[in-house]
């Protein structure tokens, strides 16, 4: 059921839109317009109806606030008003209400315009799905990752929790490629893309192929300890799919894994950090592959001590 968040803060007239459109939509009510801004923050809408006249905040501003933020701003708004001048209408509009609703409110163009523009979301959602999908893999691709990391990173920055950059690359995949075809190296990418996946399935992470035969993953809220030691399940679990490669470099595909983990504040770049994560997948790399190689949050590295044939 497509979510619903109504603010507004008369309870009467909250209850009256509620009542109209519950029988077909999950509806959240909130009466503030700081509320409504938080609940916006953390609730999967798929549209919002906001009162323009509210006390403190009002519906311009919190609309305005809305559009500002990467996680809320492609949520269409539909603004509530008894007024009914052209200058206000078009003040909302360009601030980016999708559409208006006057009191007192008829059921059925309150159910008729919230209907079309669920409908209009819910489909631009499919299209934007189908364009940030890796068609290889069916994890999400570069672009994906680019607008998830951004937003996330702010996330972790709001709530003050560790996040973790891991940088995946499939070792010595060009000279598995050259020797096997690249049919079959695709096959190993989308085998080790669903391996990882299958380990990252929590709300909370994120996995995504960052090009050719390396992915990205993001993972809030676990310290650097258990994240380092989850990837490590990881990695052994690429190995035991037991895909042969080169008996001379080689019996098994296997993967290297670099990362951070970092608690963020106001002011950190991303890309500093994302840095780090590849100059660990570098070292991951350099001292015999087949192996993670971690920052923890002191920028202190941790090393998977094991044999390798990978020299």
């Amino acid at each position: 059921m497509e979510k619903i968040l109504i603010v507004d803060d008369s309870i009467v007239q909250a209850a009256q839109l509620k009542a109209i459109l519950e029988d077909e939509y999950d509806i959240t009510v909130a009466q503030r317009a700081e509320d409504g801004l938080r609940w916006a923050r953390d609730g999967n809408f798929s549209l919002i109806l906001l009162d323009v006249v509210m006390p403190g905040m009002d519906g311009f501003t919190l609309l305005k606030k809305l559009q500002e933020e990467i996680i809320t701003q492609s949520v269409p708004v539909i603004l509530i008003t008894s007024l009914s001048g052209v200058a206000d209408e078009q003040h909302g509009l360009i601030l980016g209400a999708v559409d208006y609703i006057t009191k007192p409110f008829n059921p059925l163009i309150v159910r008729a315009r919230v209907n079309t523009h669920v409908k209009l979301y819910r489909y631009r959602r499919q299209i934007e799905q189908q364009s940030m999908t890796d068609q290889l893999t069916g994890i999400a691709n570069r672009r994906r990752y680019e607008e998830y990391s951004v937003t996330k990173w702010s996330e972790a920055i709001r709530l003050h929790v560790p996040i973790s950059i891991c940088m995946f690359d499939i070792d010595r995949f060009k000279m598995y490629n050259d020797i096997f075809g690249h049919p079959a190296g695709d096959k190993v990418i989308a085998a080790v893309a669903q391996t990882a996946a299958s380990h990252l399935q929590r709300s909370t992470d994120f996995l995504a192929r960052y090009g050719g035969e390396e992915f990205v993953a993001l993972v809030m809220g676990d310290p650097s300890e258990q994240i380092f030691g989850h990837l490590q399940k990881i990695r052994r679990a690429v190995e035991n799919l037991h895909i042969s490669h080169d008996p001379s470099v080689s019996q098994w595909v296997t993967v290297s894994i670099g990362g951070v983990t970092v608690i963020p504040e106001p002011g950190n770049g991303y890309d500093f950090y994302l840095k780090i994560a590849d100059t660990m997948l570098y070292d991951a790399k350099k001292n015999g592959r087949n192996r993670v190689v971690w920052a923890d949050e002191k920028l202190k590295q941790l090393w998977e001590k094991r044999s390798s044939n990978q020299h």
